[in-house]
């Protein structure tokens, strides 16, 4: 049986930025079967949306003809997921407050892409196909599946070809695999890489040191956040400036 097609479109006013986003969309899901259609105009971009009814708009922040949220008041009823593609990183609260999937930052990282398609594996259009959801997460160690619930876990910490997975009451599971194969199945928006060794359930922050930039956990965990994740971090957690 034939894959699904998945309808995708790319609004950016840059001709180069639309071009490589394409390019890794096909190299990060090569096994996917996608209809992509590049828009370097959101006045166009809204007709040729109507038109074909995609499942997925990578769509640009700031663009001459209009920003990325004016576009979006064309469709209060949209029927496709959203994800913003831009080189700024002040907008994320406005993302979210837009339902956004995804907020991605140019140049957009292939890692980060592929966690975004698996977010959208858990949303509307690859559920068209899925005869039952499990709202639990799988992990494979020790010879076992455990089948966690996502309130359960409080961080994932990277131990070179190892990952501990971290659960509430001081219970955790050690996965054989790299952090960066484990975190695919956390592709939950209150799941947040904040540090190449960290991954955190943002639901179980309880304090954030400014100075040291580090977060507290519910378990007492100390975490330090990498620089380049600081100014994101802050507008997820909607923390005052």
């Amino acid at each position: 049986m034939s894959k699904r097609m998945i309808k995708i479109v790319l609004i950016d006013d840059e001709n180069d930025a639309l071009e490589a986003l394409e390019w890794k969309i096909r190299k990060c899901r090569p096994n996917e079967n996608f209809n992509i259609v590049k828009c370097s105009s959101p006045v166009i971009a809204s007709d040729i949306i109507r038109e074909i009814n995609p499942d997925i708009v990578f769509l640009d922040i700031q663009m001459l003809e209009m920003d990325g949220f004016t576009f979006l008041n064309n469709f209060p009823n949209r029927g496709f997921d959203v994800v913003f593609t831009t080189a700024h990183d002040e907008y994320g609260v406005k993302a979210v407050k837009a339902n956004a999937l995804d907020y991605l930052l140019k140049p957009v990282d292939l890692d980060e892409l592929q966690l975004t398609f698996e977010k959208a594996k858990k949303r509307f259009y690859y559920k068209k196909r899925e005869v039952k959801v499990i709202d639990k997460i799988n992990i494979s160690a020790d010879g076992k599946v455990y089948l966690v619930d996502k309130k359960d876990v409080v961080y994932l910490k990277a131990d070179k070809s190892y990952t501990t997975i971290f659960l509430t009451e001081e219970r955790r599971i050690v996965a054989t695999k790299t952090l960066k194969e484990v975190q695919k199945k956390f592709a939950f928006p209150e799941f947040y890489r904040v540090h190449n060794s960290y991954v955190i359930n943002l639901n179980c922050v309880t304090e954030y040191n400014r100075g040291s930039s580090e977060l507290t956990l519910i378990d007492g965990t100390v975490v330090s956040v990498s620089r380049r994740k600081k100014n994101e971090l802050v507008e997820m957690l909607q923390l005052d400036k």
